[in-house]
């Protein structure tokens, strides 16, 4: 008798594998009657941790979306799932046990069925707990194995981690390939493996990039596997996922019992993306993304990165060339910066003990990567910059890493000051909500259904407050304006003496941001370009000392969560005290006073977007 194969669609995925956002709820709402009409899924992947915060950065209601979304899945027997980063939550960082236990509350209560709960570290520790946070909600708890490639991640240490996540009573269990790496025998001896402990369902979820995943399919299904998630055009293969038209003739070739394809609806769904596409989500899109690259193999990036990997790099690109330019060394291409961050990677992994490169751990392995090929480029050493969540990683507090840390990372650690710990990485993050509660109170802000909307602010209080004030949507209306503009003027022919360009200018140690015109030009306009306000409306400088200057771009913020209490003017700090954070690349950095003193004035709102060496406070 023929052995069943169904397919799991995982469209959150699949644009965040291409781009930075997904759809916004209308176009979501739009496409769903046509995914149902395909006739071939039995599970669709709706929503999870990116999805929430693209949702927040729109400036729209992250819980609206899911609920209108999961809808119409429900109501035609088809299963969600979502993905739940296991002590992290719904974020890069980790969240205290009951904003966790109500995430299951709400996310149950919105319509979705599965949860697919992984640990970047894989330490059962973390992902337990969820197991009985999913069962009392209501909802299925599907486990996750994180495979990557290394010495210490063998096929026994896999089935060994599925046996403790079933004993623990998991439903499901998921074999997550983030990165397409899993080498495709091996990926088949771990699924007959978990089948001889019991016949539980598996689903596999794989990235087409290193192009391993079309056998790995093959040898998983032969082994037994249950559920394959699938993408399709114009959003299959690159750094996203195998297409399921390929997927379903090869599994039918081999003697599978697949569904079939209403080819029709098919039509019609691939024409909506193009049609979200061509709207605004392809400018956030690189073509690079659309390609394979056996370059992957080597580095183990997941394809779920890759695509804000190539945003990031863009802007990275930009201040390395800026640092070069004043010093009339030749500009690096995105090519040859693309592979000494792979190059960099190679060597920083196994130096941080082998964290499986899933976020949020890929982020930060990848990120601290960048930190020291941008810090070589100009001229200083590795590991100057090290965010306090990499820190976190490193010294044990989100888990236990899988392999050990480099004596230089070590004598960095011990050198600082910095405890390592071994304990249950839950312990570090005490209970919040009453706190949301009461500051939501304070600030008149409903709950929400199911407390949907506490939960929202606990699980993501920056970006939440940012969606409440209308910053957020003021920001990314602002930001598609401005690519939509720079799209156009590629393309156009633009005379000189129209053209200006900001650049940071280095006297006598001192930084100042100019802006460079060719031609008559109105000052007014000048200074706004360069990031000012109207000639007219400046006001007087605030404030005298030493400039406290941003040693990256990304988004200020006084704090990174409600736990502590952001500088004020007339604080008094002392010489590495955290004063306040640059989020960049999903991560925020702490930025530490160079010396004791007092802050005499903060130059920019938590929020605002600053560039490298923009001045973030002064102390005097």
């Amino acid at each position: 008798m023929e052995r069943e194969v169904k397919f799991s669609l995982v469209f959150r995925d699949m644009w965040q594998s291409a781009g930075k956002y997904v759809p916004r709820v209308d176009q979501l709402v739009k496409v769903a009657p046509a995914i149902i009409e395909m006739g071939c899924f039995a599970r669709v992947e709706t929503n999870g941790g990116g999805f929430e915060q693209v949702n927040l950065l729109f400036g729209e209601n992250p819980n609206k979306a899911v609920r209108e979304w999961t809808k119409p899945f429900h109501e035609a027997g088809i299963q969600t799932h979502m993905l739940d980063r296991a002590l992290n939550g719904l974020r890069m960082s980790p969240v205290p046990a009951d904003v966790r236990k109500l995430f299951y509350k709400v996310k149950h209560a919105q319509g979705t069925d599965i949860t697919r709960t992984f640990c970047g570290l894989n330490d059962v520790r973390n992902i337990i707990p969820s197991i009985g946070y999913a069962h009392d909600a209501g909802m299925i708890s599907q486990c996750s194995l994180c495979i990557t490639f290394s010495p210490v991640h063998t096929v026994e240490y896999y089935v060994n981690m599925a046996q403790q996540l079933i004993e623990a009573g998991a439903d499901e269990i998921c074999i997550k390939d983030m990165a397409g790496i899993g080498r495709p025998v091996s990926l088949g001896k771990i699924v007959a493996g978990i089948k001889k402990i019991k016949n539980i369902p598996i689903q596999y979820h794989s990235h087409a990039g290193p192009g391993f995943n079309m056998a790995s399919i093959l040898e998983v299904c032969q082994a037994g596997c249950d559920y394959i998630d699938v993408g399709m055009e114009p959003l299959s293969w690159g750094t996203g996922h195998a297409d399921l038209i390929s997927v379903q003739a090869m599994l039918k070739d081999a003697g599978f019992k697949v569904p079939e394809i209403n080819m029709e609806a098919y039509m019609k769904v691939r024409s909506l993306i193009q049609e979200f596409m061509d709207d605004f989500l392809g400018l956030y899109i690189s073509p690079k993304n659309r390609l394979m690259n056996s370059l992957l193999i080597a580095p183990g990036l997941p394809g779920g990165m890759m695509g804000s990997l190539m945003a990031d790099l863009e802007t990275n690109l930009e201040f390395i060339n800026k640092y070069k330019a004043k010093r009339n060394l030749p500009f690096m291409t995105q090519d040859e910066l693309l592979i000494k961050l792979f190059n960099e990677v190679a060597y920083v992994w196994p130096r941080v003990g082998y964290p499986p490169l899933v976020t949020p751990f890929s982020q930060y392995v990848k990120n601290l990567a960048m930190m020291n090929v941008m810090a070589m480029e100009k001229g200083k050493e590795r590991w100057g910059m090290i965010a306090d969540d990499i820190w976190d990683m490193i010294l044990g507090k989100a888990g236990r890493l899988p392999g050990k840390l480099a004596p230089e990372i070590i004598e960095k650690a011990e050198r600082e000051g910095r405890k390592f710990f071994d304990g249950n990485p839950q312990d570090n993050y005490p209970d919040q909500l009453d706190k949301y509660r009461k500051m939501m109170l304070e600030k008149q802000w409903d709950k929400g259904q199911d407390d949907e909307e506490l939960f929202e602010y606990a699980m993501h209080p920056a970006q939440y407050e940012a969606y409440k004030s209308g910053k957020a949507k003021e920001d990314f209306l602002a930001d598609v304006k401005k690519r939509r503009e720079e799209k156009a003027n590629a393309t156009a022919p633009v005379e000189a003496e129209n053209k200006t360009k900001v650049l940071t200018v280095d006297v006598n140690g001192q930084p100042y941001r100019v802006t460079v015109a060719y031609g008559a030009v109105d000052p007014a306009t000048l200074n706004a370009a360069a990031g000012g306000t109207p000639a007219a409306q400046t006001v007087a400088p605030v404030g005298e000392g030493k400039d406290i200057l941003s040693p990256l771009e990304g988004k200020f913020f006084l704090v990174k969560n409600a736990q502590e209490t952001p500088k004020k003017v007339g604080d008094k700090v002392a010489k590495g005290e955290v004063i306040c954070y640059v989020e960049a690349m999903k991560t925020y950095n702490a930025i530490r006073a160079e010396y004791d003193g007092t802050i005499t004035a903060i130059c920019v709102n938590s929020g605002d977007s600053v560039s490298e060496d923009d001045v973030l406070m002064k102390i005097l």
